[in-house]
């Protein structure tokens, strides 16, 4: 299990129960009691630690390398899954996936954004980062599935768009303008899930929904603290700052009304138990889905906007 810095505790915690376990198997001695008080320990304090965790604590969680991706939540909660693959004008982005699935009967059309595991995965995925071709895509699938009345479910984890030369090029603006412009008129129900990183219009790209949900430790914001404090601050150290100023977790979220609802995550994170997540996930999904199909098409579209049009408020000074 891999630690991320404000673990450290539970790291040196958790390896003395696991020497405890070897020693006990290998020197055949009962150490039952031993373990089960560290274990308790180790639970009290992760509780304290999960209790009070801050904006760019939640971030690096969000960012955790165990973190379940799109396609291993898919093939939890699908029975079947047909991957689609190119735009059909350039190339198959390997940082989105997508195609038709079934959900406990129910046909739907998936898509994800994908994140690698591991350095050479993560290259082959670009780092969750969608070239301008992921995002068209993402719209060839979303069209599909307009055609065919089938609903829509996308999974939002990307650090954001890839800002490279080639992809500028291609259009990669253009892309993510379009995908937010079409989905608002999209005539099929639509749900959305922040399961990690929810960055900037990379993530809008996927997120114009009917239900938009996040992970209790995902996040979602304009861009990066790293950026933010780069930028703003010209101190790339002060992304801690900058994460509370962004206001990114889940619970700023659902205060300020950009999502529906708080997904709880299994206790200590959702790598901790991805199949766990993966059940609240797909129950969410399926509540979602009974409630969306009574919605005639239009009113889908209607209700798609007055949902983005009603987030934040005008204050008169």
């Amino acid at each position: 299990m891999d630690y991320i810095g404000f673990e450290k505790p539970l790291f040196e915690l958790d390896a003395k129960i696991d020497e405890l376990k070897r020693l006990a198997i290998t020197q055949a001695i009962n150490l039952d009691a031993d373990i089960q008080t560290l274990e308790k320990k180790s639970r009290r304090l992760r509780e304290e630690i999960f209790s009070k965790l801050n904006a760019y604590e939640t971030t690096q969680l969000a960012r955790h390398p165990l973190r379940p991706r799109s396609l291993e939540i898919i093939n939890d909660i699908c029975s079947t899954f047909i991957e689609l693959h190119g735009d059909r004008n350039f190339l198959d982005d390997k940082s989105i996936v997508g195609g038709l699935a079934q959900i406990d009967g129910t046909a739907v059309m998936i898509i994800g954004q994908q994140k690698g595991r591991g350095t050479k995965d993560n290259i082959f995925r670009n780092f969750g980062m969608p070239r301008p071709e992921g995002y068209r895509k993402a719209l060839r699938l979303m069209s599909m599935a307009e055609r065919f009345f089938l609903p829509i479910v996308t999974f939002i984890d990307t650090p954001g768009a890839y800002p490279g030369v080639g992809a500028e090029e291609r259009g990669q603006a253009e892309a993510i303008a379009k995908n937010i412009m079409v989905m608002a008129r999209l005539q099929t129900p639509i749900i959305s899930i922040v399961i990690g990183e929810g960055g900037s219009g990379g993530a809008l790209a996927l997120a114009v929904a009917n239900k938009v949900h996040m992970l209790q430790y995902s996040v979602y914001s304009v861009i990066s603290p790293e950026g933010c404090a780069s930028i703003l601050m010209k101190d790339a150290g002060k992304a801690a700052e900058a994460a509370e100023s962004l206001k990114l977790t889940a619970a700023h979220a659902k205060h300020l009304k950009i999502v529906d609802s708080i997904i709880k995550e299994p206790f200590g994170g959702a790598h901790r138990n991805p199949k766990e997540m993966s059940e609240s996930i797909k129950k969410v999904i399926l509540e979602d889905l009974a409630e969306l199909k009574k919605m005639k098409r239009e009113k889908l579209r209607f209700h798609r906007i007055a949902k983005f049009r009603s987030i934040g408020e005008v204050v008169r000074v």
